[in-house]
């Protein structure tokens, strides 16, 4: 994997990339061939995404930990969480305003017919119990699980910082620390030779079973989504790339497109974060930095989950005849997408949660659930990849507001 990223050549640059992108069409070409039948490859994919869970929880774990545990700068860690939660925040507005512009542009719902079939009454949303289990867990074992990420990166921020405090004794554990980051590292290395295959299996299983599901009735809504997401890829995030480090952090963004892949495959943000810290130490991301950003990124920074939000809930007064237009509605609408983004994206079960907190709020009937619960399995793949390749760039503008323009001239002279 240290070759992956070679400058020596086209191919030495993008080699990985490209034989993840050639497994991918492999794949994806033999779903198309092969149907439901192509299914009897899925457990080949199924060893890839599960190795990768399973090695991502106390990766997180460490990388934090030792990150903070390390810093002899405390107050640096105060500007680092600081500058994270204005990018966070921040790039999550911008998106909620395109999805805005384009939603009004070219309505999602516009000659959509759906046959409404009555569901189960939703229960409310209870605002503080979902607090408590986004927060924290009622056991440690229950720490160690990827279905309860936020929680895990609270008690890792919590250990990092005893850590720090204790002073010198703490200072063999953050040695033990900084070797188990380094170790975990390793594995996600060696498991990314068995990528290809296993990515290639997992698309020809997603696009034999479900390919078909893209053509019904919210086609509309697809054709939407799915190029405004390229577009936000490949236009707003040179933009935040140019911010963070002018040319040189634009053509920095190459790094991106392995977990770009990676994300699409698995959509997860979780399973793509070694990817990610990888393309992040590529770029220059300092590894206290990244080693924080990242991780939190991963259940919290979610702009294609803004964009999915507000294409739901127009989409749900398109369906029921009711204008999408003021600016209290605006407001709503881009207020929740943010916390759906931010909140919701840290709490297991947190897609369907966000989706039922938009059916109570705005006080739709409980067969709306369904509409919009399909729309976000349908967006899962491209919102993931703008919500994973999103935490490096963020990692790339914290970085800029932490140490300013020396971060980009550090990564020239190397």
């Amino acid at each position: 994997m240290e070759k992956t990223y070679s400058k020596n050549g086209l191919w030495e640059s993008y080699r990985f990339s490209i034989i993840l992108i050639g497994a991918i069409i492999i794949g994806s070409l033999i779903g198309i061939k092969f149907g439901e039948k192509a299914q009897i490859l899925k457990p080949l994919g199924d060893l890839f995404i599960n190795g990768m869970f399973t090695l991502v929880v106390p990766l997180v774990l460490v990388t934090i930990s030792s990150s903070i545990a390390g810093m002899s700068d405390m107050k640096r860690l105060g500007n680092v969480l600081k500058s994270l939660f204005l990018v966070f925040v921040s790039t999550g507005l911008v998106a909620g305003v395109i999805i805005l512009v384009v939603v009004n542009i070219f309505p999602p719902a516009q000659g959509v017919n759906l046959h409404l079939t009555t569901t189960e009454a939703l229960k409310p949303f209870q605002t503080g119990d979902q607090i408590v289990k986004a927060l924290t867990v009622s056991d440690f074992p229950e720490l160690i699980s990827r279905k309860n990420m936020l929680p895990l990166i609270i008690f890792s921020i919590f250990f990092g910082i005893s850590v720090n405090l204790v002073g010198e004794k703490g200072k063999v554990v953050v040695t033990g620390l900084n070797a188990l980051a380094e170790v975990f590292l390793k594995m996600i290395g060696i498991l990314m030779y068995y990528a290809p295959i296993g990515l290639g299996a997992y698309f020809a299983a997603l696009v034999g079973e479900y390919g078909g599901q893209l053509l019904g009735s919210y086609t509309r809504a697809m054709l939407i989504y799915y190029p405004l997401c390229i577009l936000y890829f490949f236009l707003i995030f040179p933009v935040y790339g140019y911010i963070a480090g002018g040319q040189k952090g634009v053509k920095l963004l190459k790094y991106l497109v392995s977990p770009a892949l990676t994300s699409l495959a698995t959509q997860s943000s979780i399973a793509t974060l070694p990817v990610n810290l990888e393309a992040a130490e590529f770029i220059g991301v300092p590894k206290d930095i990244r080693e924080i950003v990242l991780p939190i990124g991963a259940t919290a920074h979610m702009d294609g989950t803004v964009f999915s939000s507000i294409l739901k809930i127009s989409f749900l007064f398109g369906v029921f005849n009711i204008p999408f237009t003021g600016v209290e509605t605006y407001i709503s609408a881009l207020l929740l997408s943010v916390a759906g983004g931010v909140v919701m994206s840290g709490v297991p079960g947190g897609g369907l949660i966000g989706e039922m907190l938009i059916v109570t709020m705005y006080g739709f009937p409980p067969e709306a659930f369904p509409i919009i619960a399909t729309i976000g399995y349908l967006v899962d793949p491209p919102a993931t990849m703008i919500n994973a390749t999103g935490d490096t760039v963020a990692a790339m503008l914290v970085t800029r507001l932490v140490e300013g323009k020396k971060w980009i001239e550090n990564k020239i002279s190397q």
